[in-house]
């Protein structure tokens, strides 16, 4: 098992989670250090994982791939806007990620190819930035909230987006539940779960 820990001082982190003695009734876990990069030229956001790639943005606009097996360091992207989300698809029974999808600051949706790693498809889904993106279990769509107060669901079967609708009041998370028959939105104050749309 691996521990993978970022920054405000721009590094990043990964260790090793080992039990002492497995024979032992002692659950406890040593974590042992596994590798650390200065990783970025700004205070690091995002770190997702998904199996054995783990990936990194900050302030200074790029995004980063890491190979955790190798603890080494696989690609970067300089992107023309601020990441605010990231998140990973990994097909079902795979350990390594198909996709990464990067949420920014202006708006936009990007779907990228993790191997290699380039740019599929750019989507324009909320007139302001994006505070969180979700994708469903099944890699077809994903959620989006904004700083717009808007819901959105990307269709990637389609490429394009396929639904937004006005909230309330702005939330900051978007999140499916492991079956992806439901997901949840969280306010400042609240949180709210509703049966999942697919489109």
């Amino acid at each position: 098992m691996s521990l993978i820990a970022s920054s405000y001082e721009k590094f990043i982190w990964g260790y090793k989670l080992r039990q002492p003695n497995p024979t032992s009734s002692d659950q406890t876990l040593t974590p042992n250090p596994q590798f650390s990069y200065a990783a970025h030229l700004s205070p690091i956001k995002f770190v997702p994982v998904s199996g054995i790639v783990a990936a990194s943005s900050a302030g200074d606009d790029t995004v980063k791939l890491y190979d955790l097996s190798t603890s080494s360091e696989l690609d970067s992207l300089l992107l023309e806007t601020s990441v605010t989300s990231l998140s990973f698809f990994t097909p079902p029974l795979s350990s390594f990620p198909r996709n990464l999808f990067v949420a920014a600051d202006d708006g936009s949706f990007s779907i990228f190819d993790v191997d290699p790693f380039v740019l599929l498809k750019t989507i324009q889904v909320h007139k302001k930035g994006i505070n969180h993106l979700c994708v469903h279990p099944s890699g077809k769509l994903a959620l989006t909230v904004g700083r717009d107060s808007c819901l959105a669901m990307v269709n990637f079967v389609r490429g394009r987006r396929s639904f937004i609708c006005r909230l309330k009041k702005e939330a900051n998370i978007v999140e499916y539940c492991s079956g992806g028959g439901k997901f949840f939105m969280a306010y400042h104050e609240k949180i709210m779960i509703h049966d999942a749309m697919m489109g």
